[in-house]
């Protein structure tokens, strides 16, 4: 359970606009948004900065932004946002199931590309506590993409850090839809909710 109450109903109309769009694309808003209503002006400059990291075009593709998502929480230790963020991965940058389960592998799994590789190596190390960020990293992110896409995995890594932080700290609930998700495609390599389980006896 979240160690927060969510925010008062009254709060979510300064962002309907927020919530009616990602119904649609998910249909449903993550729990970790109802605690971060409590003040809606942060919350508001959360979402427009994910969409300008995540949903927005670039140079790098939405299924790979997704899979860079994936690799630094589940490196940070955050298992809410690596579960929403393979489902995501899946529904949103339309990567197939079998890639999702393979994520947790992508070192060793042939379903990766050398430059999804060197762009998830670095999201790992990033993620990791302390980060192990080297500069071979970034000569391998070199012979793959530009110095722009580089930003755009970058900038992806970042975003998360704020996330796993607030989601770690808040021991967000897991969604029902999200924990489904996970459990099927992920826990066989070795996923669990912990401290974002629905019920207290799942972690």
């Amino acid at each position: 359970m979240s160690r927060i109450s969510p925010a008062p109903p009254e709060r979510y109309t300064q962002a309907a606009d927020h919530m009616a769009r990602w119904k649609q694309q998910k249909g449903y808003p993550p729990n970790s948004w109802l605690t971060m209503l409590r003040k809606p002006a942060v919350f508001r400059a959360y979402r427009d900065l994910h969409t300008a990291v995540m949903m927005e075009g670039g140079d790098i593709p939405k299924s790979l932004k997704f899979m860079v998502a994936y690799a630094v929480s589940a490196a940070a230790g955050d298992p809410y946002c690596a579960a929403h963020n393979a489902e995501n991965a899946a529904h949103l940058g339309d990567l197939s199931m079998e890639k999702v389960e393979a994520l947790p592998h992508f070192h060793a799994s042939t379903l990766f590309t050398p430059a999804e590789r060197a762009a998830l190596d670095l999201a790992h190390a990033a993620g990791s506590g302390p980060p192990t960020v080297t500069d071979e990293h970034f000569a391998k992110l070199k012979a793959h993409y530009t110095e722009d896409a580089i930003i755009e995995i970058v900038a992806v890594i970042s975003l998360l850090g704020w996330l796993n932080r607030w989601n770690i700290t808040l021991a967000t609930r897991l969604e029902e839809e999200a924990s489904d998700f996970a459990n099927k495609h992920l826990a066989q390599s070795g996923w669990k909710p912990g401290v974002h389980a629905q019920e207290s006896g799942e972690n």
